[in-house]
């Protein structure tokens, strides 16, 4: 990788961290911008999350220098047309978990890599399915704490991966950076990874 050009990753988010450091970017700085993240009426589930990694990105902005090359991320999982955010108590995690278990959702990403005024923005789609898992079973899930902070109330990376029967997509995308994707919009910067 070429090591002369400056990442900052503008996300708070751990697992976003630890994926950049998978794919072999370890010298990267974190800023986490605050962004309005309401989107306009009428959107589709890739349009909504690459609007709010725009916002992002704008929002960045003012944290970063126009030379660094500044990744943003918005992942949300989408059951139908009801979008799953953080539960916001235990009883909100068992029932988006009561109503993922044995359907079919999907989780969208939508990234933004910036540097001054040059943008690129992408989308990834992932399908999820849940098998059917017990009111017992979503409840001690929920009673290890790993739900709590994670959109959907899962994370597929740890004990989340139980209620999981098969994914039809990007993993990495998933857990909340499609990394496939991003590395490819990297080159557009001067950044190859292989």
């Amino acid at each position: 990788m070429n090591n002369t050009k400056h990442i900052v990753l503008a996300s708070g988010s751990p697992r976003r961290q630890e994926l950049l450091r998978r794919i072999g970017i370890t010298d990267f700085d974190v800023v986490v911008p605050h962004a309005d993240e309401t989107c306009p009426a009428g959107l589709t589930a890739q349009q909504t999350v690459a609007h709010i990694a725009e916002k992002k990105a704008e929002a960045a902005k003012a944290l970063t220098a126009p030379e660094d090359i500044v990744i943003t991320a918005d992942t949300m999982v989408f059951l139908g047309d009801e979008r799953l955010g953080k539960p916001r108590d235990e009883a909100d995690a068992l029932r988006m978990l009561s109503e993922l278990a044995g359907n079919k959702h999907t989780v969208c990403t939508g990234v933004t890599v910036r540097q001054g005024e040059k943008q690129k923005c992408f989308t990834v789609s992932t399908d999820v399915y849940f098998r059917a898992a017990s009111e017992s079973e979503l409840r001690a899930y929920i009673a290890s704490g790993e739900p709590m902070d994670k959109a959907g109330a899962y994370g597929i990376q740890g004990l989340g991966s139980l209620l999981v029967e098969r994914i039809d997509g990007d993993f990495f995308n998933v857990m909340g950076l499609p990394v496939l994707a991003l590395s490819l919009a990297l080159r557009d910067f001067g950044i190859d990874l292989l």
